[in-house]
């Protein structure tokens, strides 16, 4: 098996970071939280999870083909905060520095785009860094998800066993248990009841949902008999929705080579720590790259919001 490449849900992370440190500024009003989780993510994934080949993928403008089936798809989501949308230069500027790619394409998912990608390159291994459960459809002896957490390295590794132990069915079978109890976080709903408990012991019974419908008088529970049977048309949609699109949007991403990483632009990384005044960055990078660099770190003024001791510091477990 050849070398692994490592794709990351851009936007899964960046929020993720956003929440979990303060809102944070420099001198000049700007505000850094963002870059600054950014950055210790970047840093973490490169020192604990060195790969040749990687992507970070970011979502980009509305995904028509699901909006069509489910209009209300995502439409609870808050639209993104000023205090971070701010930040997405300097974080995609970042990205680029630490020698990664950045993959996206108009009217495409994140979701989408890695599962292309990590189908494509069968004679590669792939870890995928996200917490989205429908990533793990996927999921199989050779594909893997890196869920942030307190696991090794900062991340949990789900594999198809931990697939199976975490959600009762395999990873073939999430699309139809997502179906059956919805996806909140999606605006996907489910069938009213139906929990996942539920779910995978319909699943274990059946294997799946065509399965069920085609077998609904074997259900036992009469209400959730009746439930599934009204619901047939629902449960096609919510699976049509939940399937993820395994066509690379783009045919220069079927080159390999086109994801591999360069080395770090150590004096970018610098110039953006001075810049947003980010001392923690530039003391980590001088620790890994030597300190033979040029500049220096700009002083936080009286009005900039000062970082709390702990979010100054590398963690291997940064979100958990």
């Amino acid at each position: 098996m050849n070398e692994t490449i490592m794709l990351v849900d851009a936007y899964s992370q960046i929020y993720r970071g956003f929440y979990a440190l303060p809102l944070l500024s420099n001198s000049k009003g700007s505000f850094t939280n963002a870059v600054l989780a950014t950055a210790k993510f970047m840093i973490a994934l490169n020192r604990d999870h060195s790969s040749p080949y990687g992507a970070v993928v970011f979502d980009k403008g509305r995904p028509e083909h699901r909006m069509k089936i489910i209009p209300e798809y995502k439409a609870q989501r808050p639209t993104m905060p000023v205090e971070l949308k701010s930040q997405l230069p300097s974080i995609r500027g970042l990205i680029e520095a630490f020698g990664w790619k950045i993959v996206e394409k108009e009217g495409q998912e994140a979701d989408d785009i890695i599962a292309a990608i990590a189908v494509e390159f069968k004679g590669n291994q792939v870890r995928i860094v996200s917490a989205d459960k429908d990533i793990a459809q996927v999921i199989d002896d050779r594909i893997k998800m890196l869920i942030p957490g307190k696991g090794a390295g900062g991340f949990v590794i789900q594999g198809p066993d931990e697939v199976l132990a975490r959600f009762a069915v395999k990873p073939s079978q999430i699309v139809d248990y997502l179906a059956l109890i919805g996806d909140s976080s999606d605006n996907i709903p489910g069938i009213d009841g139906v929990g996942p408990k539920t779910a995978a012991k319909l699943i274990g019974q059946f294997g799946s949902i065509e399965n069920i419908i085609a077998n609904i008088s074997s259900v036992g529970n009469e209400k959730l008999r009746a439930k599934l049977s009204a619901s047939s048309d629902f449960l096609r949609k919510n699976r049509q929705i939940i399937t993820l699109d395994l066509a690379l949007p783009d045919d220069f991403l079927k080159d390999l080579e086109y994801f591999r990483k360069t080395k770090p632009d150590i004096d970018k990384l610098m110039a953006m720590a001075d810049e947003l005044e980010l001392k923690s960055v530039r003391t980590e990078l001088e620790r890994i790259y030597g300190g033979n660099t040029a500049g220096s770190v700009v002083a936080a003024s009286k009005n900039a919001v000062p970082s709390k001791k702990k979010d100054e510091m590398f963690t291997p477990d940064l979100f958990g």
